[in-house]
């Protein structure tokens, strides 16, 4: 016996035969830990090899260095800052005879070393017509800056060549295409490292890269240091080869330490470390230089 159907009643249908098979097996995306360690290791792979790829011996100083501009592109970078810096301090100072003096100590000091002299950097000195600013600072390639902040505050021609020498020794020592380069490398480990711990399903895994970067920041501070100790025993060669007193440098330190005491901290020392902790060091590279004892007659 049957019942029949009436046009009222639907015909059951089969849902397709897609909805009737299980769930494929997905294959994993590659964006699990195993992909992320690998996509790691590439990035911090290429960066080591680019930086490692960028060493160079320093003709002047003879070490060997990690810099990441030719000594070309140094020159064109510090020229096209030249004027965005001046303009930043308030431009150059209207008092020719000050730019003159310091022209002549600027100069004198290049001159004083043939490395120097022929090192191929287009050195300029600059005063900036900043007097309530305290700093000096060069740019790649041979731009020097002091302002008359800091200039008025020097008691002689030997501290003036002092804080030049100094600069000149960033200059010749390419500290700004070796900061470059290890800021590169900075960046590329902390991308590394970043593409290994980031989980997009573990929001708080996005803190690793600002936790890295300021690890990043305080490699690179401590690079600086490093490279503003090395100036210091460079400005205590280079000045006295041009008949300055080393010890002069010791009188700048001082200064700094003085003007530090005030209510503000003098820009200089946002960028170079505690003059205190340097006079000692300017010290052994006087004694390392001089054995025997500082020359007389030597420019105070």
């Amino acid at each position: 016996m049957y019942t029949k159907r009436t046009p009222s009643t639907p015909r059951p249908t089969r849902p397709p035969m897609s909805q009737q098979l299980p769930p494929k097996a997905t294959r994993p995306s590659g964006r699990g830990l195993g992909g992320r360690l690998a996509t790691a290791l590439v990035i911090a792979a290429m960066a080591l090899f680019s930086f490692l790829s960028s060493a160079q011996e320093n003709p002047i100083t003879g070490e060997t260095q990690y810099v990441a501009l030719s000594q070309e592109q140094e020159i064109a970078l510090g020229l096209q800052a030249q004027p965005e810096m001046i303009a930043e301090y308030g431009g150059l100072d209207p008092d020719q005879r000050l730019q003159n003096l310091v022209d002549e100590v600027g100069f004198k000091l290049v001159n004083s070393m043939p490395a120097i002299r022929n090192s191929g950097y287009q050195f300029e000195f600059n005063l900036l017509n900043d007097p309530e600013t305290i700093n000096a600072f060069a740019l790649p390639g041979g731009p020097i800056f002091i302002t008359t902040g800091l200039l008025t505050r020097l008691e002689s021609e030997g501290q003036l060549a002092g804080v030049l020498g100094h600069e000149i020794g960033h200059v010749i020592a390419r500290h700004g295409a070796q900061q470059m380069a290890n800021q590169q490398l900075a960046g590329g480990l902390t991308g590394a490292v970043v593409a290994a711990a980031y989980d997009p399903n573990d929001p708080n895994s996005a803190r690793t890269e600002e936790m890295l970067a300021v690890v990043a920041n305080l490699v690179n501070m401590k690079y600086g240091r490093a490279d503003e100790l090395e100036s210091d025993m460079l400005g205590v060669r280079i000045i006295a080869s041009a008949g300055y007193d080393p010890r002069a440098l010791i009188g700048v330190m001082q200064i700094l330490a003085e003007a530090s005491a005030g209510n503000s901290q003098p820009e200089f020392l946002s960028t170079h470390p505690d003059p205190g902790n340097r006079i000692g060091r300017i010290e052994e590279a006087i004694a390392t230089e001089f054995p025997e004892g500082v020359p007389a007659g030597l420019v105070p």
